[in-house]
């Protein structure tokens, strides 16, 4: 059964004299939408183990405890799968996404996402929570992705998302042989009006900025560590081929005059997300994950080698 999960501050001296409002929202984090559901919820906001003082000016050393209400995904249906664990604890669920998986439910993919296979996972361990993906990667994308447990953890990592302030890299193999070891793509990204499903750099997009260094060569490829700084739709798969290097098996943005097809050991988008890094709800100290690469990318960045001595 799974229990409440309870956020616990003691205000520290610089707070002393500080409204209990203040407290929540500045000293703890908590957003104005969480902090109106809480209040509806009785006794769920303590101090010092007593709702009878939530009214007064808070003291250097008083304990304020927020007790988060049990939830549960009752749209999605559980199903079994796999999938990797990297990391788990009462906030956050951290797994190493496989490829070929939608993350969540859409129109027409009610089964066989990933939320799907975690509320399963959570309902063998006897555990209820509601599924919240922090953020998305597309479904032929593999690695690190993370699922919140509460609205809490959900709302103190997706601000650091919104403010630029978490790290991501990942690994892609793109066509081409890449001259610069390392570079940085600005290219506004916005839907393509002929192709709505699609991502085109245009000057009426909006910004977005991606980092990349060179890892290993090829006669015609390149492995390269992309960082993305925003976070736009299919924002990696769009800039490397604004630069003339498209991601290998990607059959939504290969330039197929460019880049002929050929047969390759893949069947997908060669992009893993190979690290995610945010400061944690809870420590509030920085933790970083990472998800090994897959067999998949390990299989064609072998064959690569094998058609060619690779080059620094």
């Amino acid at each position: 059964m799974t229990e409440p999960t309870k956020l616990t501050h003691v205000v520290p001296p610089e707070q002393d004299g500080w409204r209990l409002r203040s407290v929540l929202l500045t000293g703890m984090g908590l957003s104005r939408k969480l902090l109106v559901r809480q209040r509806g919820l009785e006794g769920s906001i303590t101090v010092n183990g007593s709702t009878d003082v939530l009214y007064r000016p808070m003291r250097a050393g008083d304990v304020v405890e927020v007790t988060l209400p049990v939830e549960q995904s009752e749209t999605i249906l559980p199903q079994p799968m796999e999938f990797g664990i990297i990391y788990e604890d009462e906030h956050l669920l951290i797994v190493n996404k496989p490829w070929g998986l939608i993350v969540h439910p859409t129109s027409g993919h009610y089964t066989g996402t990933l939320a799907n296979g975690i509320v399963h996972y959570w309902q063998e361990r006897g555990e209820s929570y509601r599924f919240r993906p922090i953020h998305r990667l597309d479904q032929d994308t593999s690695g690190v992705l993370a699922v919140a447990k509460n609205g809490y953890a959900h709302q103190f990592v997706s601000e650091q998302f919104q403010a630029g302030q978490v790290r991501k890299s990942y690994i892609a193999v793109v066509y081409g042989r890449m001259s610069a070891d390392a570079g940085t793509v600005e290219g506004p990204i916005d839907r393509d009006i002929d192709v709505p499903h699609m991502r085109v750099v245009t000057p009426t997009g909006a910004a977005s900025t991606t980092h990349y260094e060179v890892v290993e060569r090829f006669a015609d490829a390149t492995v390269v560590r992309v960082k993305p700084v925003t976070g736009r739709t299919h924002q990696i798969r769009v800039h490397m081929k604004f630069i003339g290097h498209p991601l290998m098996g990607d059959e939504l943005y290969i330039d197929a005059e460019r880049h002929p097809p050929r047969e390759l050991p893949i069947a997908r988008q060669a992009l893993h997300a190979e690290t995610l890094s945010f400061v944690h709800p809870e420590s509030k100290e920085r933790v970083t994950f990472a998800a090994p690469l897959t067999p998949d990318l390990e299989t064609l960045i072998t064959f690569l080698r094998e058609e060619g001595e690779p080059t620094s």
